[in-house]
């Protein structure tokens, strides 16, 4: 009995339609790039840029006015600080220029890892799809984590451009392990690259690390290697230790601070995370066929990192399951073009496709962030999520420099327009009286604390300006200057 065959044509649209659907979610968040979405970090990764703007040298905190060094003074960010000194382009502007930046190193990144891993034409496209829509019906947006949404809110984030470095690294030293003749430069290249990516954003440069354990367990490099491999560590940690704007090391005591806000990462992992687990089977079927298949090493340690955190309390470990993610979302990925049987194959792509579209639908709401929630469907604008309104309107007063009373939501953006708050709005592991600085917000806005006191907070911090609700504080040493969106007042103090 004579077997139909697929035709030639069947074949060619089978390939070409998930480099069409990827085509068109890479068109999507371009499209976002211009509208540039603010939720998140957004202000203080602008602040880093302003800041550096003004003084490359010795650009201090940039959330309050303190001398302190700061994480967030990286290789990128100060790259785009020179950028925008060198145009006097504006800051959102210069975001803007960083998230193509790093939306094309993700791009080519993930192509350049996939390469190495399968040859067939399909396999990029549908790792790119597999990163961005094996998720779960609960979205997660988190700085580090590559959802859709959460990929559109933060593109322009240091940690999709220190994923984008990582793919690369991966793929660079997955070739130069194959490789007989690489030669020192080479190693000492990857060992550069693995700073570098650390110093830009750490929990991802987590991930890059083990992603390159997993390659070298894979690989099991033979002894003449090993100089080389060492080699390129060293420079690493050497790049580490002399980067002037903040002692890297220094993070490994400051976790304590961070569990209270990564605690949420390990809630609801079956909501959020429920579409990856077909990216599990996919993983136990490659290492039925290879036990040191480098996807499945690299899951293992991420996994276990993970659940080591979640154990011992170590909730910032849990910035670590991307290690555990990509694997996964890969394999199923691969899995779909590299599967033994024609059959096996073809309804591997049935099942991850259909896994596509829920994971697609579940974040469908990410269209609103370029075409508006009015121009949404009913059933679409469900789902979206609007993002924060911007604190341009209190420009015209507010000038660079200065100091600005403000609690919650206003304290995380407003350092992005040049002025400073009294207390930051993120954990600050550098800056030594944060807790006193909170109390000081927290009094401040207190329904029973004095003028007296008041008058006290503001000399102390030199506060020149107040951002709170119309019916918040009550202070006569404040002048009402102007109203913005949401019931805000900006107060001048007399």
């Amino acid at each position: 009995m004579r077997v139909a065959r697929p035709s030639a044509g069947t074949v060619t649209v089978g390939r070409a339609l998930p480099g069409a659907a990827a085509a068109l979610v890479l068109v999507l968040l371009l499209l976002v790039i211009v509208r540039l979405p603010w939720a998140g970090d957004l202000g203080m990764h602008a602040a880093t840029v302003e800041r550096l703007r003004h003084s490359l040298l010795h650009p201090g905190n940039p959330l309050v006015d303190a001398d302190t060094p700061s994480p967030y003074y990286s290789p990128w960010m100060l790259v785009l600080g020179i950028v925008a000194k060198a145009t006097g382009l504006s800051v959102f502007v210069v975001l803007r220029i960083g998230a193509l930046a790093g939306l094309a190193l993700l791009v080519t990144g993930v192509w350049r890892y996939v390469r190495t891993l399968s040859g067939h034409p399909a396999a990029p496209a549908l790792a790119v799809l597999s990163l961005l829509f094996l998720w779960g019906p609960l979205l997660l947006n988190w700085s580090g984590f590559l959802g859709l949404n959460s990929l559109a809110l933060t593109v322009s984030y240091p940690s999709v451009f220190a994923l984008g470095l990582s793919f690369h690294l991966w793929a660079w030293l997955t070739r130069a392990l194959r490789a007989e003749d690489a030669g020192w430069g080479v190693w000492l290249g990857l060992g550069a690259l693995w700073a570098v990516i650390l110093l830009v954003h750490q929990f991802s440069g987590v991930v890059a690390s083990l992603g390159a354990l997993a390659a070298v367990g894979a690989a099991r490099p033979g002894r003449e290697l090993l100089p080389r491999l060492g080699a390129a560590v060293l420079l690493g940690l050497a790049v580490l230790w002399v980067w002037p704007y903040y002692d890297f090391f220094a993070l490994f005591s400051a976790g304590a601070g961070l569990e209270a806000v990564h605690r949420p990462l390990y809630q609801h992992l079956l909501g959020r995370f429920g579409l990856a687990l077909l990216g599990v089977v996919a993983l136990a079927l490659r290492g039925r066929r290879d036990r040191r298949d480098p996807l499945v090493i690299f899951f293992v340690l991420g996994a276990v990192v993970f659940v080591a955190g979640g154990v011992s309390g170590h909730y910032a470990w849990g910035r670590a399951l991307p290690a555990a993610l990509i694997p996964a979302q890969l394999a199923a990925a691969l899995e779909a073009v590299s599967a033994g049987r024609r059959a096996v194959r073809t309804a591997w792509a049935c099942v991850l496709g259909a896994a596509l579209l829920v994971g697609a639908w579940a974040q469908v709401g990410t269209v609103g962030y370029v075409v508006g929630r009015a121009a949404l469907p009913g059933v679409v604008a469900a789902k979206y999520r609007a993002p924060w309104t911007g604190y341009r309107w209190i420009t015209p007063w507010v000038k660079y420099g200065d100091v600005v009373m403000a609690r919650g939501v206003p304290a995380r953006q407003i350092p992005a327009y040049g002025a400073y708050t009294v207390a930051p709005g993120y954990p600050d592991v550098f800056l030594a009286d944060a807790g006193r600085r909170d109390e000081a917000v927290r009094r401040y806005f207190a329904a029973g604390t004095s003028d007296g006191v008041r008058s006290g907070i503001v000399r102390e911090y030199g506060v020149r300006w107040v951002v709170d609700r119309a019916a918040g504080v009550r202070d006569p040493g404040l002048r009402r200057v102007a109203e913005g969106p949401g019931g805000q007042v900006l107060y001048a103090v007399r």
